[in-house]
């Protein structure tokens, strides 16, 4: 990742969540934890952040309402095109009159460019996957009752009355910021609470996520792996996180990066 794209990130984490530590941006931007520290120092030069031991602080606290997740722009960016890829093998799943979720995030987003001749009932608590469908596709779509959270994109609220419940879904498709055998993780408990509410309403889950996300650490878990039923990822996958997806029960579908033999089913 080049070095303007890093500091980017670095920047864009820290404003979102105020406080951020060495680990967690090296993380993000794929980088060492040396080459972070630089970019935290560099960054602190320009007056955009405030070094502080073992991270970064941002020069205003974050707004009353903010959550602890990577604003949608910046994810976007991150592993595109295995994204995209995932995607495609995703939208295949799908047929004309389905009723389908899709979790707000920078991979079923990738799907939205897949369903322009589509008619499909969807349920999304992203307005960035809404304001799409809408303009792109005869989808019907239907958002959540909650507030709108801008950086990432999402409509989130904490309360059970948010229309959620009375959607039913053959499918529900939801990326995840990590996975490993203690299960499929996210950043903020706000987020879990939406994703728990939307994944009661679908027959079938189908978690869609990147190489990079597994054993990503994370104390915060959605559900444990054997609640997906298919797992789509890319190529780079490694053989213990195949094996280890296989032994929760769960499907393994591998996407390639281009459209020649897309789709490896692994199991």
């Amino acid at each position: 990742m080049h070095e303007r794209e890093r500091q980017r990130i670095i920047l864009s984490v820290v404003q979102a969540r105020s406080v951020a530590t060495v680990q967690e941006l090296s993380r993000l931007t794929e980088a060492s934890e040396a080459t972070t520290r630089r970019d935290i120092a560099a960054l602190a030069l320009q007056k955009k952040l405030k070094r502080v031991r073992g991270g970064a602080e941002a020069l205003k606290a974050a707004a009353f309402g903010e959550i602890s997740s990577l604003p949608f722009e910046t994810a976007r960016t991150i592993n595109e095109s295995q994204k995209r890829g995932i995607a495609r093998e995703a939208a295949r799943l799908c047929e004309d009159g389905d009723a389908i979720i899709l979790n707000g995030g920078t991979t079923t987003f990738q799907m939205v460019h897949h369903f322009a001749g589509a008619r499909l009932q969807v349920l999304t608590n992203s307005f960035s996957i809404a304001t799409h469908l809408i303009e792109h596709s005869e989808c019907t779509v239907m958002l959540p009752a909650g507030a709108i959270y801008r950086d990432q994109a999402l409509i989130l609220s904490p309360f059970e009355e948010d229309g959620i419940a009375h959607f039913r879904a053959r499918r529900m498709f939801m990326g995840a910021q990590g996975v490993s055998t203690y299960g499929i993780a996210e950043t903020d408990p706000l987020i879990i609470q939406s994703e728990q509410r939307l994944m009661r309403q679908a027959d079938e889950l189908v978690l869609l996520v990147d190489s990079s996300k597994f054993h990503k650490p994370s104390s915060m878990i959605i559900a444990p792996l054997e609640r997906a039923d298919v797992l789509i990822t890319d190529e780079a996958i490694a053989d213990r996180d195949a094996a280890m997806v296989e032994a929760a029960g769960v499907r393994l579908v591998v996407a390639a990066l281009s459209d020649e033999g897309s789709e490896r089913d692994v199991a």
